[in-house]
């Protein structure tokens, strides 16, 4: 090994006992002492052949036990089933169209997904951290998501002060996480703010899906160090996919847990890994990375079927299964099963008591966060409010003080359907701003923090202040360069119609992005819906002569018809517009009972678009009903999602 590699080591061990310090800190409050030991049996993953269609077994056949204290490393090459294993002992969806059967068991008790969230917390290997907030504050959201309305705001801040301190992030308190354009914590103090976070919902079990991925050997080691005196001091159950740890972070595991082709190679205590490999004539040589040699022996990752690296994968996992270690494990499994006389001395999970936030403090948390993110985060909405502003200055000087004279009708019309349509048309700039939104909800939903309908109102509460902010802006600007009717009352019927817009243009956004998770499709997919709906309005093509198929399937759903309707009306119900005088007399462009005057009645230009009269109500009424629809179908997509 080379001297670069043996200071390093040193450092790391030096680190690691002066980190062990972290011990004294007093965070026993934090976690009740309710599970002895996680388990899981016959743990089988099965998918379809996508050619065959026959099933094919990701994951055959798993047993496992931790005990309090205790950190399990899943440890495999790439496709090996880590992953597959760590979502299905955490009852989550293990692969895309999977069958899991078995046994997952907490103090031998059979555990379903809602008590398991109720015990557990996972933390993704892509952190759902906001990163407009600094670290306090992620703390205390993740708190107030967690913990019910019986523990105290004095215990909160303890716990979270605790947390922080416990992490060795006391510095970096008041330090926002870091966005694309302003940069906060590294990625080691990420990591760990991301461990931190769901530490402070007060789990029993906590898994960790690669905690040391993208991070540096010393910045892996100082991860998961904090994490180990954090379980060790408070009896936590600890269980890590984790892909080719240094070996000074390799050590810090209690249990490694082997894995090649979705089966088990070795099971148990970390030093004993290399006896049972020794006893199989594999030994391990001195002044080598443990982890490294035992993903080499069973890395297939290049190998062919039949050749000498796959039969060795396939001895190893012969040897493991017929093993004295495994059959010891498969009996520890079964002996720990819960039994009527453990009543007295094993906590009976099923009568366990879980205290979860009042009905209203969820949407409340979230409300209070989002709204930190909407004004610092820029891209939310800081963004748009400059492009909004630039777009009324654009529409305002093309369409620069319009006249009542008859050839300025078709530019004030113009105005108002661009002005509309355009508006509408850039609310797909929310779509990154909403997928970041959602990210953090679908790992949150995960461990049973948030439900889809807390998520909704607080979305669309937030977004109101915002919204209408974009509206008086944007109506204060174009109205007066474009010359609208000088009207208060006409204005802020004008700003309500904008309002209604956005209002509606978001939403739809909302459910384009719901339905599609993906930034360039939902993108695409809500440029389009804007763009059909600007083609079928009523103003590209009048409603009389509008294709039939086009006119009854979607222009009576299209929210920008009735925007533009509504604003037509308002503009040109009560004005006039003066005639060109010929030698003859006048020539009028639209037919009116003023023609003889020089003059033309705003009526004869909404009668010419087949557009009624006092029918406002009603269209806002409509727009209302379309909003409520696209929010209550984002419900139910994210209701009947199984993420």
């Amino acid at each position: 090994m080379s001297s670069n590699s043996n200071s390093t080591m040193q450092a790391n061990d030096n680190a690691y006992h002066r980190d062990l310090e972290l011990n004294r800190i007093e965070t026993s409050h934090l976690i009740n002492d309710v599970v002895h030991h996680f388990s899981w049996k016959n743990l089988t993953v099965t998918v379809k052949d996508r050619k065959t269609k026959k099933p094919i077994r990701i994951l055959d056949d798993a047993h496992g036990i931790v005990h309090a204290g205790e950190m399990l490393a899943i440890m495999g090459p790439s496709g090996s089933g880590k992953t597959t294993m760590l979502n299905a002992i955490a009852h989550r969806k293990a692969a895309a169209g999977a069958t899991t059967t078995g046994d997952i068991m907490a103090n031998g008790q059979k555990m379903d997904l809602k008590t398991i969230r109720h015990l557990s917390s996972y933390v993704e290997q892509e952190d759902a951290l906001i990163g407009s907030l600094t670290v306090r504050e992620t703390m205390k959201f993740a708190a107030g998501l967690a913990l019910s309305s019986h523990v105290s705001h004095a215990e909160r801040t303890q716990r979270t002060d605790d947390l922080i301190a416990s992490f060795g992030l006391q510095e970096q308190a008041h330090t926002i996480v870091g966005t694309p354009i302003k940069k906060g914590l590294s990625g080691g103090q990420k990591k760990r703010l991301g461990v931190a976070s769901r530490l402070v919902t007060d789990p029993k079990i906590v898994f960790l899906d690669e905690p040391t991925s993208g991070l540096d050997s010393t910045l892996s080691y100082e991860v998961i160090n904090f994490i180990r005196a954090i379980a060790k001091k408070n009896k936590l159950i600890v269980i890590a996919s984790i892909h080719q740890p240094s070996t000074a972070t390799f050590k810090l595991f209690d249990k490694l847990a082997l894995m090649s082709k979705g089966k088990m190679c070795y099971f148990g205590p970390l030093q004993d890994a290399s006896h049972h490999f020794s006893s199989i004539d594999l030994p391990m040589p001195s002044e080598i990375n443990p982890a490294e040699f035992y993903l080499d022996l069973i890395n297939t990752d290049l190998a062919k079927e039949g050749d000498m690296v796959f039969q060795r994968t396939q001895r190893i996992i012969d040897e493991w299964r017929g093993s004295r270690l495994a059959l010891q494990l498969v009996n520890e499994v079964e002996d720990n099963i819960f039994s009527p006389k453990d009543a007295g001395h094993v906590p009976d999970l099923s009568k366990m008591k879980v205290q979860k936030p009042s009905q209203w403090a969820i949407p409340s948390v979230l409300l209070q966060r989002s709204w930190i993110k909407a004004y610092r985060d820029i891209v939310a909405y800081e963004i748009r409010i400059i492009m909004y502003l630039g777009l009324a200055i654009l529409m305002g000087t093309v369409f620069l003080r319009l006249k009542t004279s008859q050839e300025y009708i078709q530019p004030f019309i113009n105005a108002i359907f661009f002005g509309s349509a355009f508006m509408s048309f850039m609310a797909v700039a929310y779509v990154p701003a909403f997928l970041e939104d959602q990210s953090t909800f679908v790992k949150e939903r995960a461990n049973g923090l948030v439900g889809p309908s807390a998520f909704l109102i607080s979305n669309f509460i937030i977004g109101l202040p915002f919204l209408f902010f974009i509206a008086i802006l944007f109506s204060v600007v174009e109205y007066y360069l474009s010359n609208f009717r000088h009207d208060a009352q006409a204005f802020f019927r004008f700003t309500m119609w904008l309002f209604l817009d956005l209002l509606a243009a978001e939403s739809l956004v909302v459910l384009v992005s719901v339905i599609f998770p993906i930034f360039v499709v939902a993108l695409a997919i809500a440029a389009f819906a804007n763009g059909l709906w600007m083609c079928v309005g009523g103003f590209l093509v009048p409603m009389n002569i509008l294709n039939p198929f086009w006119k009854y399937v979607f222009h009576y759903i299209d929210y920008q018809a009735y925007v533009f309707q509504g604003m037509m009306v308002n503009e040109f119900k009560e004005r006039t517009y003066t005639c060109a005088r010929m030698d003859e007399g006048y020539q009028c462009s639209y037919p009116s009972a003023l023609n003889s005057e020089g003059k033309i009645e705003g009526t004869a230009v909404l009668k010419a678009f087949n557009i009624s009269l006092n029918q406002e109500g009603e269209w806002v009424g409509i727009l209302i009903a379309i909003i409520i629809v696209y929010r209550l179908l984002s419900y139910l997509v994210l209701r009947l999602r199984n993420e």
